[in-house]
């Protein structure tokens, strides 16, 4: 479900489900822990980038087979939220590639990198409250993002927005056109590597710590919260018609 890479210095960790748009399943989750074990193991790395194969980045959670089983649900959120925990850890700069879609809990793995490169066609954006879901998860980092008050009317409006607006909002910080999607991020990663290794790791940690990225309470708190509202019987009946 993921295919990790390696060029030079630059790991690239691609979420591997295109025929569902690498959607975030149980299964996915739990290979994006497993494949971050192995990156935090790559000694050598001085840049990280999270792509994903065929026509979307993410688009978002994929309920459709714990729908009835609340505490799967639950344990979903809890991993999702230490997978954007340990992205947001890793002692080097993180860039996300986006193409297409990157929706709800796709969107939050977007902004947990230290940069992103959208297109100005891509879908981005926060519609859980459409879904009858709560954003706590991804609302941390979105607040971290793009400021408090924007992030507010964002996750309370719901609904998605194009790749230029998202770069307009602070979501991404660079756009592309789509045809050098690809071509810019790697550029842009080779002279990130050039940077010194200490001095890049020491300045993240230093940033996160700043920012509260560590606040390990609030984190949870938030997949608590994701948990007890998805479980409940609006979000159900909305699940239900949306993958019934």
């Amino acid at each position: 479900m993921i295919r990790i890479t390696q060029h030079d210095n630059i790991v690239t960790l691609t979420l591997n489900r295109a025929g569902k748009r690498n959607a975030l399943s149980m299964e996915m989750i739990e290979a994006i822990l497993a494949g971050l074990d192995e990156v935090e193991r790559m000694k050598e790395t001085r840049v990280f980038i999270l792509a994903g194969e065929g026509q979307s980045f993410c688009a978002g959670m994929d309920l459709r087979g714990v729908i009835d089983d609340p505490a799967a649900m639950g344990g979903m959120l809890h991993n999702l939220a230490q997978v954007l925990q340990r992205i947001r850890a890793l002692p080097v700069p993180t860039i996300a590639r986006v193409q297409g879609a990157a929706i709800g809990g796709g969107c939050g793995l977007m902004i947990v990198c230290d940069f992103a490169f959208t297109h100005k066609e891509a879908k981005v954006g926060y519609p859980e409250v459409d879904l009858g879901v709560c954003p706590a998860v991804v609302a941390p980092w979105l607040i971290k993002k793009i400021g408090a008050g924007r992030a507010r009317a964002m996750l309370l409006a719901g609904g998605t927005i194009s790749g230029k607006q998202g770069f307009e909002s602070g979501l991404a910080s660079h756009l592309c056109e789509f045809d050098h999607l690809i071509e810019e991020t790697e550029s842009f990663a080779k002279n990130l590597a050039r940077g010194g290794r200490d001095a890049l790791a020491k300045t993240k940690a230093w940033l996160n710590e700043l920012d509260g990225s560590f606040d390990a309470d609030i984190l949870a708190r938030g997949a608590d919260l994701s948990a007890e509202v998805i479980a409940a019987d609006e979000a159900q009946t909305r699940l239900r018609k949306l993958y019934g």
